[in-house]
């Protein structure tokens, strides 16, 4: 017999399921469906950071996703409300007490090679994950799963989790599916082949990746349009190029004289110039990001509350987010957007304190005795090394001795996430994180993906993972978000992430370049060129 629990888990998991779907019927039946009214052209799309790798199990760096999520496909996604919906799966239904998820795939999908998607390949490309996947996590609560029949994958659970499709559909870091005979690849040595619109036709590192249409693509008819990253999606173009430009000179000059067809990361002291171009469009994506500095517990002296509240408390956030986006910006408490059902305050006090004296005494309270906290940034990223700069003369001017250590993006990252030692500070940007819910906004500081950081001499902190553990399994939504509070004020009261504020992205482009709309990733689907 089902407990009243289990049973009201499981209706919360079906309404939402019926929800998303009939949000999908209603785009379906409401707006025409999308024909490319131009085909053919190429576009050059430049981008601030080089990719290391296209192996999306396994890299979380935004450089990565902007261009493999072109090319690869998951059994779900999120829409243009980030709520979860199917993508290469044709339904989802599930079990009455919540433990059994049924996906059945849609026909007719093929991979890039030719060969058609079935079972076997979404079972192959869940083992991989589950091996090598950077948020493997998200299977902690799988019991088993199986293919019964090649167009049907099952997920048992071993207790109920109403969050799981939330989980299952997160873009942070995504469960693409690959063919089966490349599941055994080795972490970043992946041969890109995936089921999406584009395919990988060249990639030259530290320069450029180029991106091929698809000419064997089958669109989901579930849509009429793209919807978030699913829906219904078209390759237009003959071919879109990814070019690695780190320089916000040079990603300007080329749009200007059409080297480049879009940009990103506009600096906000070439806008007035821009635009009276009348060549070019600008716009702009409000609460892009969450600009951060997670610390490292494993390094001295970061290893010390006392030391880590001083940084806190030294902290002028208007002056990095200043420094960091060129005034594009707005203070943001925590790590979700006033308007989402999450945002909380909690941990406020915490927050852009701007008081020396009060670092001062928590230096001498620690018996700080100069040792150096290394910032570790890249340029790639102009919005991460500034924050760095301007938050070390702060640590400077409280008598902390920071130092900047400064790599390019792909090895700061390997850095991060594999190195205990030499650094203190990791400086990034939250993008699909924050806008993917509370739980993406914070599971980088939840095990495992938190490995070491945050991690002292007694282990991880077991505050935030009683809260993080009921913001996955409570069963009612206001209960989850309070969990989701009580995590936030744990993270700002321990000084694990110090989150500066929200940055404003402002893109540009060619006016030749149409149906091309600024998203938290590139999006390239349904895009054309019309003179």
């Amino acid at each position: 017999m089902k407990s009243d629990s289990m049973v009201s888990i499981a209706l919360i998991v079906i309404a939402a399921m019926a929800s998303t779907l009939a949000a999908t019927d209603s785009l379906a039946q409401t707006s025409p469906r999308f024909v490319c009214p131009v085909k053919g052209g190429s576009i050059t799309y430049a981008q601030g950071a080089k990719a290391n790798s296209l192996d999306q199990h396994v890299s979380n760096t935004v450089s990565t996703r902007n261009i493999a999520l072109n090319i690869f496909e998951s059994l779900m996604t999120r829409d243009e409300t980030n709520a979860p919906i199917p993508d290469l799966a044709q339904s989802v239904a599930v079990s009455s007490n919540g433990l059994v998820y049924t996906f059945k795939l849609r026909r007719g999908v093929k991979f890039h090679n030719g060969k058609e998607m079935s079972s076997a390949d979404v079972l192959a490309s869940y083992e991989r994950y589950k091996r090598v996947g950077w948020e493997k996590a998200t299977f902690t609560n799988v019991e088993k799963w199986n293919a019964p029949d090649a167009n049907t994958f099952e997920i048992s659970l071993k207790v109920a989790q109403p969050t799981f499709l939330e989980d299952l559909s997160s873009f942070v870091v995504p469960i693409v599916i690959i063919p089966a005979e490349l599941a055994n690849a080795a972490p970043m040595r992946l041969d890109i082949v995936g089921t999406g619109p584009y395919r990988l036709a060249e990639f030259v590192a530290d320069s450029h990746v180029k991106l091929a249409r698809y000419d064997g693509y089958q669109p989901n008819t579930a849509y009429n349009q793209i919807n978030g990253f699913g829906g219904y999606k078209q390759a237009c173009l003959d071919t879109v190029t990814v070019r690695f430009a780190s320089e916000a000179g040079a990603r300007v000059a080329g749009l200007q004289t059409g080297e480049f067809q879009i940009i990103e990361a506009v600096p906000a002291k070439s806008r007035g110039m821009l635009e009276k171009d009348k060549s070019i469009a600008l716009r702009e994506l409000n609460n892009f990001g969450v600009n951060i500095a997670t610390a490292n517990y494993s390094a001295p002296p970061t290893d010390k509350l006392l030391i880590r509240k001083a940084v806190q408390a030294a902290l002028d956030m208007d002056e990095i987010m200043e420094a960091a986006t060129d005034g594009m910006y707005k203070l943001n408490i925590g790590f979700q957007y006033p308007g989402y059902a999450a945002y909380s305050e909690s941990g406020k006090e915490f927050y852009n304190m701007k008081n020396p004296a009060l670092a001062k005494r928590y230096l001498a309270e620690a018996g700080y005795k100069n040792e150096p906290i290394v910032l570790l940034t890249n340029k790639d990223y102009p919005a991460h090394y500034n924050a760095a700069v301007v938050m070390a003369e702060q640590l400077k001017a409280v008598g902390i001795n920071a130092t900047l250590r400064v790599l390019d993006w792909p090895t700061s990252i390997q850095t991060f996430e594999k190195e205990s030692a030499g650094w203190n500070y990791f400086f990034t940007t939250w993008v699909i994180a924050v806008a993917s819910g509370p739980i993406g906004s914070l599971k980088f500081l939840a095990p495992p993906q938190n490995t070491y950081k945050p991690q002292g001499p007694d282990g991880t902190d077991k505050v935030f993972e009683a809260a993080w553990k009921d913001m996955l399994s409570l069963p009612n939504t206001k209960d989850r978000h309070a969990a989701f509070a009580r995590a936030q004020y744990r993270v700002m009261e321990q000084a694990m992430g110090l989150p500066f504020g929200a940055s404003v992205a402002l893109v540009g482009m060619r006016t030749e370049v149409k149906n091309f709309k600024p998203y938290l990733i590139p999006r390239f689907s349904n895009v054309y060129l019309q003179k």
